[in-house]
């Protein structure tokens, strides 16, 4: 077993919402590999203050303000890490490099194609995905009041919906997805349906996202790296198995009471923040919260918060 060795790494963004990657050195592991700045945490030595000081030598700022953007345990052939990464709120100086390191600004939506080590493509993922994760209503009669609400809640600002539904038929299912699909692109945004991986490639829809059932018989992604693949999660066995087969995200809960499912033991925030630290992935909170719940969910080790009633926008 080795003795896994923490590390802490920055996300710097300039004015055109790029963001800052280095090159590592020959000599050092994965040496070529492009890298957001920062390095190891010293015995003792908090975080943050250990980012402050990597950013300071390798790259010539003084850090500012940070909030927390994922931690991701990893395990590679050679040693085992535990990632934290943090985003740069604010910073003095210009980066520069002080290492004779290779440095480049990129746009979020094009690190698929540097070549980065493998503990940060879920960072990657974290970068691209929204703090609040929207999921529809079971979609009734009146598919124009859904609609209505659907566009209100994309006016709203929020970027990433799911559609949901257990009683419509696939033709129905159909025409309300490509609808969904033409509101999320006038709002620059991304619908995701649950469980149909038919139909999400068949409209070129954002994603899909998997039940807890549907996840466990995967055996492997089932769509390719451009589409979002989520899944839904209650337990270790079911974020482990969301790892391996590549997912990009998890839904996990119920965090708190919900009137949904009452007979559901809630996992309570202690035990939500134990599972998030073991998962290589980011990890929505659900299940009886609020969008005042965001900073604590954040606190918790999650991507952000997920949920139906607290987001959907009514008429």
């Amino acid at each position: 077993m080795h003795e896994r060795v923490h590390v802490v790494a920055g996300v710097l963004t300039d004015s055109r919402g790029r963001v800052l990657l280095a090159q590592r050195p020959v000599g050092k592991h994965l040496a070529g590999l492009w890298e957001f700045p920062g390095g190891k945490c010293e015995a003792g030595e908090a975080p943050q203050d250990a980012l402050r000081r990597e950013l300071r030598e390798e790259i010539g700022i003084e850090a500012g303000a940070f909030e927390a953007l994922i931690s991701v345990p990893w395990r590679y052939p050679e040693k085992s890490i535990c990632l934290d990464v943090y985003r740069v709120l604010d910073y003095a100086g210009e980066p520069r490099a002080r290492e004779a390191q290779a440095l480049r600004w990129i746009s979020p939506d094009e690190l698929a194609t540097p070549d980065m080590p493998a503990a940060d493509r879920p960072v990657r993922a974290a970068l691209r995905l929204p703090r609040r994760y929207v999921i529809t209503p079971e979609p009734g009669n009146d598919s124009a009041d859904f609609l209505r609400c659907c566009a209100l809640t994309f006016r709203a600002g929020e970027k990433l919906v799911q559609l949901r539904s257990r009683h419509l038929g696939e033709s129905d299912l159909r025409a309300l997805a490509i609808r969904m699909r033409g509101l999320a692109a006038s709002a620059h945004a991304q619908v995701l349906i649950n469980g149909h991986v038919a139909l999400a490639c068949e409209l070129d829809l954002g994603g899909v996202h998997l039940s807890a059932a549907e996840l466990l018989r995967c055996q492997s992604r089932p769509l390719p790296a451009d589409r979002w693949v989520g899944s839904s999660c209650h337990n270790a066995r079911e974020l482990a198995h969301a790892a391996a087969i590549d997912t990009d995200f998890a839904v996990l809960g119920p965090v708190l009471p919900t009137a949904s499912h009452p007979g559901v033991e809630p996992l309570g925030w202690t035990r939500f923040a134990e599972l998030v630290a073991a998962a290589p992935l980011p990890v929505y909170a659900l299940g009886g919260l609020a969008p005042s719940d965001l900073p604590r969910a954040i606190a918790a080790g999650a991507q952000g918060i997920a949920g139906i009633s607290a987001f959907w926008v009514k008429n």
